[in-house]
């Protein structure tokens, strides 16, 4: 194993020259921030290193900027924010696809209000009838407090059968909110996919995402950068692709199947684990992204 288990990020930090930090699950639990996260984003920042925000959130980093503010985490506390919903919203504006091609295009769109942004100013209406659509947006559930994505099967189904490419602005599959956990677009669009519906997604792990990333940091050599997160199926997996380093905070997605209290640290066979289920394996593990 070439990994370590550390208590915080003070010993490493020297090594870069910017980073990158997810939020749910590192940042903040979806209502508060964690212990020590904020003065770890100040510590990191010290000496004008930028810091950027990547989430897969599912709205534009205007909105995700608001609600960070509204739980305790201030603008300036970070640099940039990237999200999953920002790089979508450039897909539509781009047409990057063939089904994007035409003018006055309708969709619709699984997801919940508050997933906004995506497709603000831009020349598509959005539908309530999957009859009347030329494609989907996925975003989410519209209830995910209560919702599974077992409740959208059907749903799901006649959208494959009308073969409505889907655009999916959240690879995620769950969620941590405080204690709980929640489903996220990704799982709607993995069940999508097994009926035969044609996917796209965007966001972590894929390449485009970090490649954006280091492009608002103005750092081309991935190892000068240090990523942190919560997810080996995202963040560690987008990370490690980009031969960028990476550190794992098991506080977040993976504390459940651990069985760990808040801010504790896996044990170094827990970690082995689940390195060799996903063949790639984290620089660094801390409980809590902590200085």
């Amino acid at each position: 194993m070439s990994f370590k288990i550390v208590p915080g990020l003070e010993p490493y930090a020297g090594q870069y020259d910017a980073f990158i930090l997810d939020l749910w699950g590192v940042v903040h639990d979806g209502t508060k921030p964690y212990p020590g996260a904020l003065d770890c984003m100040a510590k990191l920042r010290e000496g004008g290193k930028p810091l950027l925000l990547l989430s897969n959130a599912p709205r534009t980093n205007d909105f995700v900027s608001e609600f960070l503010e509204s739980i305790g985490v201030p603008a300036d506390s970070y640099d940039h924010i990237l999200t999953s919903g920002d790089m979508t919203r450039q897909v539509l504006k781009d047409r990057n696809y063939d089904f994007l091609q035409k003018e006055g295009l309708k969709f619709y769109q699984y997801g919940a209000e508050k997933d906004r942004g995506v497709d603000d100013g831009l020349d598509y209406e959005r539908v309530y009838d999957i009859n009347e659509a030329d494609f989907l947006i996925c975003t989410g559930l519209a209830n995910d407090d209560v919702e599974t994505p077992e409740e959208y099967r059907a749903l799901l189904t006649d959208s494959a059968a009308l073969e409505l490419p889907m655009l999916c602005a959240n690879p995620d599959l769950t969620v941590m909110k405080g204690e709980k956990i929640l489903y996220c677009a990704g799982a709607l669009a993995a069940l999508y996919e097994e009926f035969g519906g044609q996917v796209e997604l965007f966001g972590k792990p894929y390449p485009t995402a970090y490649e954006q990333a280091m492009k608002k940091l103005g750092v081309s050599d991935p190892s000068r950068i240090l990523a942190v997160g919560d997810s080996m199926r995202t963040d560690i997996k987008g990370a490690t692709g980009m031969k960028i380093d990476n550190v794992l905070v098991s506080s977040g997605i993976h504390a459940d199947e651990w069985g760990l209290a808040p801010g504790e640290c896996p044990t170094e066979e827990q970690v082995q684990v689940i390195s060799d289920l996903h063949g790639f394996e984290p620089t660094l593990v801390v409980g809590h992204m902590t200085w």
